[in-house]
């Protein structure tokens, strides 16, 4: 049964603009994509940095340190659970709605409930309702996630030519490092500038707070934008269609032929293993090392905001190669550079560890640039929200949701004093997610307003 829309005007005269007009909305809306993802993304993955260094003792100060840990991370896993549920409520009211209305929405609820991750009280005021209250919010947090990539992602991608769609659609992804970069730098700022004490009391809790006004500058711009014109079309066309052609519901539409969901899920799985890598085991791992935690903050940072400009470009050599064989060889040689990688975060030597993050992120972006066409292009225009939603934070849950849980119980396994196990987790992650990529069909040439599901 089909969802009546209204169509502001704004996004029907779209389909009168001239080409360069398109191109210029185009750009407006990849611009978008890009920052909404980026706040979004500022409070998911401050979350990963805060579960490293500050939930342990600030929640679980009554466990020993390592135990404190895990259960710190088991807080952040909570997140990536409720991310498939945001992709499915997300992404049905986005193929019958529209892409912007839930983009506003989803970035509406990331924003509050970071704000208020901020003003959670410690465990030494209200016991372990604090982690209790920290799990609700970090659940709120991962549905809004949910919904946002496949918006922002789709959004971009549909108002793209066909022979840019990766290199548009790589900026959602690229807001994930964006995000990463600003929320690991100031949160290092304020754990370098204040005390111990003051920063575990109080200082943690601004960058969140912070978040606030993210979410009225992100509501801004996100007001300002048209609807996917590919949407559009395809909502026109439903309206003229004969009752008894009416499409089933998107999720119905995505799991009666489940292939596409299945393959894609997994061939992003190990891509997002290596992110939360990044992002939280090695930098606990540095520090273990003899590394001040605010350094390897930095570091993490100033390489994030490298590997922006490495996630744009490889997405745009995978328009004009294809989006598997760039995938394939970014796994490749991630894998190569494990053992070398855990040499150099050991050395408590600033600038190996920045070089390490640097060349990590690098070939990261490799895997991550054409992500985000790879798996929207699977997916039929009218099911397209829900499948490239539910595919992409499926492998989220797989790859990122458990990996800082089983990489420090790994570690710990081995009395915290070889990394061997840890690395054969990843290489074992990376052979599923090769052989996804394989049996996945190329797509960079698909039509998609012909390409149904």
């Amino acid at each position: 049964m089909s969802v009546s829309t209204t169509t502001p005007a704004s996004d029907t005269a779209i389909h009168e603009l001239t080409p360069a007009q398109k191109k210029k909305e185009s750009r407006r809306v990849i611009l978008s994509s890009y920052l909404g993802s980026s706040i979004e993304f500022y409070d998911f993955l401050l979350y990963a940095s805060a579960s490293a260094l500050v939930f342990p003792t600030v929640f679980f100060s009554d466990l020993d340190p390592l135990a404190g840990t895990i259960a710190s991370y088991g807080t952040f896993a909570a997140g990536y659970l409720a991310r498939p549920l945001g992709g499915a409520i997300f992404g049905h009211f986005g193929d019958k709605l529209g892409r912007k209305k839930m983009l506003v929405l989803s970035m509406f609820i990331m924003g509050i409930a970071s704000t208020l991750i901020g003003l959670v009280p410690s465990a030494e005021m209200i016991g372990s309702w604090g982690a209790v209250i920290l799990v609700m919010l970090r659940m709120f947090q991962g549905i809004a996630v949910g919904g946002e990539w496949g918006g922002a992602a789709l959004m971009a991608l549909e108002h793209s030519e066909k022979g840019r769609r990766g290199f548009a659609a790589s900026f959602t992804n690229a807001g994930a490092p964006t995000g990463a970069a600003l929320g690991t730098f100031v949160l290092g700022t304020f754990a370098a500038v204040l005390p111990q004490e003051e920063f575990l009391s109080w200082g943690w809790r601004v960058p969140f707070l912070l978040s606030f006004v993210l979410l009225v500058i992100g509501m801004i711009v996100r007001s300002k934008i048209t609807e996917s014109p590919i949407f559009l079309a395809a909502l026109e066309k439903e309206k003229n269609e004969p009752v008894k052609a009416k499409k089933k519901l998107p999720i119905v539409e995505v799991l009666r032929r489940p292939k596409a969901l299945i393959l894609t899920m997994l061939a992003g799985a190990s891509g997002f293993a290596l992110q939360v890598l990044l992002s939280t085991f090695s930098v606990s791992y540095a520090t273990e090392f003899g590394a001040e935690r605010s350094s390897v903050l930095y570091a993490f940072a100033f390489a994030s905001v490298a590997s922006i400009f490495f996630v744009i470009y490889f997405a745009h050599i995978s328009d004009r190669f294809g989006r598997r064989p760039v995938m394939l060889v970014g796994l490749a040689l991630f894998v190569a550079f494990l053992q070398p990688f855990f040499a150099m975060m050991r050395s408590n030597n600033w600038a190996l560890i920045l070089l390490a993050f640097t060349i990590a992120l690098a070939l990261h972006a490799v895997i991550f640039g054409p992500l985000a066409a790879f798996i929207s292009e699977q997916f039929g225009t009218g099911s397209r929200y829900t499948g490239a939603s539910m595919g992409y934070q499926l492998a989220t849950l797989i790859g990122a949701g458990l990996t800082p849980i089983i990489l420090s119980s790994l570690y710990a396994a081995s009395g915290g004093t070889s990394v061997t196990t840890v690395i054969w987790y990843l290489v074992g992650l990376a052979i599923v997610s090769a052989t996804a990529i394989i049996l996945t069909r190329e797509s960079k040439n698909l039509d998609l307003e012909t390409h149904e599901h």
